[in-house]
């Protein structure tokens, strides 16, 4: 009988201390549950990840001394093995870093595993930084029991389609009674299902069990969801963690039935396999980006631009549930060209969430520029340029608040619009981060009936919900009179973006509409020339805030692009 313990942790990045504590705080929680073992997530020493702080020589040295702290951390629980992930250096040519697993008891590292499988593309650039290991199992003999160790990426290669090398086939080979991964996976719509299809694949072909404990956290662009699981030899999930919390729960294995039981020997409660729906999905995981993101760069408060629209009701309505309705400041900046709902809406919504919204008309400063244009340069302002001046207007009186209260600046962009730089660049993408950019327009009206449905009650007034999307910078002005439908646009997004990387239920209507779309010459044209409205925006992307990630590909680090390319031929 084996008593371990899955400390799935909320580690900031670079706050070695900081994630000492944690991980010593749990480890206390595992010793008085009279447990033999503690499992922290991947490079929970210094969070994941840390990137090119590890080409910083001050950064290195304090990594040298955490290090050493954390051997006196685990001293303060006399025989209990913790197993930690850090970077550790190496000799020889090559990087100077493996990412490493180690086990340490009584002060002393009993063990060394470095990660054998980089992951390098999409989100991750971890061959940038690290050596991979060597073609090695490391196995650890506690309570009569050999315990199988492994790391994250080592095991979703069980298939052999991704690397030369199987980690998790040469680790079955050493005839472990249990494996234990260590991981930092970030989270984005139907990963979770994804692992235990993986990994389940994986303990039903070489008949193990396996514990995988995850970090949980937002750390820039990216979330962790934790949602750390046990799974028997058969590839059935039996524990599973919180999603979008820590959780610290001991668990005991029971070798002679490959089984697993609580603490206390009683059986676990069912695995529920449905887990949440897209929708909640999407508001927990915005919700915990934006409080760690705030949280981890000194913010408590933020303003939102307030136009009226479905985004900007969106995002102010996440944000009040994030930071608290009295940390969120709304403000409408009606132009010549706004409608009565723009401001009636505005203040209807901001008092069903409790927030304050300040007015700051625009009308005179866009007077003046106009004025002023035609002075220096003897020919009115007006068609687009007139357009984006406004935006730029509303975005630096948005600055000018942030510089002066100390708020955090929230853009309101989702991904369709962003895709095809529907958007004004120092204008409405102005901001420090975006909540919903990794949303398209179908899914922000979808999740503010979500979020009505979830409060029981009208958050988000009908009448923002219903109204025709309008930047409204000029008379009359629908996005549709510059996009196609978004039901069209989206689909062909979601094809031309994402692709492989869509849910497969997903990308099979996709793809069907594309293919639809395919079959008459306008449809044809259609999709060549959002093709280039992605191409043609590029630049606007690089210069925007980060995202929150919630899809499996996002704008950001995990969709690297030149802008001066010709990518459409």
């Amino acid at each position: 009988m084996l008593k371990i313990t899955s400390a799935q942790i909320n580690p900031t990045i670079g706050d070695i201390q900081g994630n000492i504590a944690l991980m010593l705080h749990a480890a206390r929680q595992a010793r008085d549950e009279h447990a033999h073992m503690v499992v922290f997530p991947e490079l929970s020493l210094t969070g994941y990840y840390p990137a090119d702080l590890l080409d910083d020589t001050h950064f290195q040295t304090r990594l040298d001394v955490g290090l050493e702290h954390l051997k006196l951390a685990n001293r303060e629980t006399p025989n209990l093995l913790w197993v930690v992930g850090t970077p550790i250096r190496r000799q020889g040519p090559g990087k100077t870093f493996h990412n490493a697993l180690l086990v340490l008891k009584n002060g002393e590292i009993v063990v060394e595993y470095f990660k054998q499988l980089l992951p390098t593309y999409n989100i991750f650039d971890e061959r940038r930084h690290f050596e991979p290991g060597p073609d090695v199992a490391r196995v650890l003999r506690i309570a009569d029991q050999q315990v199988g160790l492994m790391i994250c990426e080592d095991g979703w290669n069980d298939d052999g389609n991704d690397y030369t090398v199987n980690p998790f086939q040469r680790l079955a080979d050493a005839s472990p009674d249990l494996v234990v991964s260590i991981n930092a996976s970030p989270s984005n719509v139907g990963k979770r299902e994804q692992r235990h299809i993986v990994f389940g694949k994986a303990c039903m072909r070489h008949k193990l069990p396996l514990l995988y404990v995850n970090q949980i956290g937002g750390h820039d662009q990216l979330v962790y969801d934790g949602a750390s699981f046990a799974m028997d030899a058969e590839g059935h999930v039996v524990f599973e963690a919180r999603r979008f919390a820590e959780d610290v729960t001991t668990l005991t294995f029971h070798s002679h039935s490959q089984s697993f039981t609580d603490a206390h020997g009683e059986a676990l409660a069912p695995v529920d396999s449905a887990g949440l729906s897209t929708m909640e999905f999407y508001r927990q995981q915005i919700v915990l980006g934006l409080k760690d993101y705030a949280r981890r760069c000194g913010f408590r408060t933020a303003v939102v631009g307030c136009s009226g629209g479905i985004d900007s009701a969106l995002t102010l309505a996440l944000a009040a549930e994030a930071l608290g309705p009295g940390n969120v400041v709304g403000i409408t900046m009606p132009s010549k060209f706004s409608s009565e709902g723009s401001v009636s809406d505005s203040a209807t919504l901001c008092k069903n969430l409790g927030i304050q919204l300040l007015e700051h008309p625009i009308r005179s400063i866009v007077a003046e520029f106009e004025s002023g244009f035609v002075s220096a340069f003897g020919t009115p302002l007006q068609g687009l340029p007139l357009e984006n001046l406004q935006a730029r207007v509303r975005g630096t009186t948005l600055m000018e608040y942030s510089n002066a209260f100390g708020h955090l600046l929230l853009t309101t962009g989702n991904k369709s619009e962003v895709s095809v730089g529907y958007c004004t660049l120092y204008g409405d993408t102005n901001g420090g981060l975006g909540l919903i950019g990794d949303l398209y327009k179908t899914e922000i009206f979808e999740l503010c009936r979500h979020v009505n449905a979830t409060a029981g009650r009208e958050i988000i007034p009908a009448a923002i919900i219903e109204k025709p999307p309008s930047a409204e910078l000029a008379p009359g002005q629908k996005d549709t009179d510059s996009l196609p439908p978004y039901e069209v646009l989206d689909e062909i997004l979601k094809c031309l973006i994402e692709g492989e990387r869509l849910p497969e239920w997903e990308r099979q209507r996709s793809e069907s509409k594309v293919a639809e779309l395919r079959t008459e010459a306008t449809g044809r044209a259609l999709i060549e020339r959002v093709k280039k409205m992605i191409a043609r925006n590029e630049y606007k992307r690089r210069q925007a805030p980060p995202i929150l990630r919630v899809r499996g590909r996002a704008f950001g680090s995990g969709r690297q692009v030149p802008i001066a390319a010709v990518q459409y031929a």
